[in-house]
């Protein structure tokens, strides 16, 4: 039996609805028995993300990750994307994203000089996916901040909204169990930051 895991990093509930969806017919279709669905708001830039560190943590041999996109996997500079593979692919599990070549099958069943070339291949495939998920998150930031130069310029900016990200993932930390000092490390903001945010969340509910 095949055996996957869906990996959903989205912005709006919506989109989670309508890919989540998508991506598990197709995945059924494909003969896959689906073990998990992990999904979350959380920036690509970052690899301390609570879903993702859980999948990890779910992942058995055999085992495939899907997601929609790489860049939904890691926006992370190249080296750190490349920690954050291994750690899947030491858990005997492999990504099965669409534009990612998987010559791991094929690999497996060769030998000798051909079993090489393929795993360098499938390893440089893999390198220039993660580079290119980085390099459209480096462009995209430069863009947002030539936008704010030029409005700032005009006259139009009006300052950050509230980072909702942070505060979700702040929550998400506090809810598994994990100290404000802890929670406040990997959410990369302040204890008072973390003590604010999780109050008010507490007097919501």
């Amino acid at each position: 039996m095949k055996i996957a895991r869906i990996y959903l990093r989205v912005s709006t509930v919506e989109q989670d609805l309508s890919r989540q969806a998508d991506m598990e017919h197709s995945a059924r279709q494909a003969g896959y028995y689906i073990a998990g669905i992990y999904r979350e708001k959380a920036s690509g830039a970052r690899a301390d993300r609570p879903e993702l560190l859980r999948m990890i943590a779910d992942l058995q041999p055999g085992e495939v990750v899907i997601a929609e996109k790489m860049d939904r996997i890691s926006r992370l500079p190249l080296a750190e994307a490349e920690k954050l593979v291994a750690s899947i692919q030491a858990k005997g599990a492999r990504l099965a994203i669409p534009g990612l070549v998987d010559l791991s099958d094929v690999a497996a069943g060769a030998d000798g000089v051909t079993k090489v070339v393929l795993e360098s291949m499938q390893s440089l495939l893999l390198k220039l996916a993660l580079q290119m998920a980085r390099d459209e998150y480096e462009t995209r930031r430069e863009r947002q901040r030539q936008g704010v130069q030029l409005a700032k310029a005009d006259h139009r900016y009006v300052g950050r909204p509230p980072d909702a990200v942070t505060h979700e993932r702040i929550v998400a930390l506090r809810r598994t169990g994990l100290t404000i000092k802890r929670t406040a490390e990997l959410a990369g903001c302040s204890q008072s930051q973390v003590k604010r945010i999780w109050a008010m969340h507490r007097g919501r509910s």
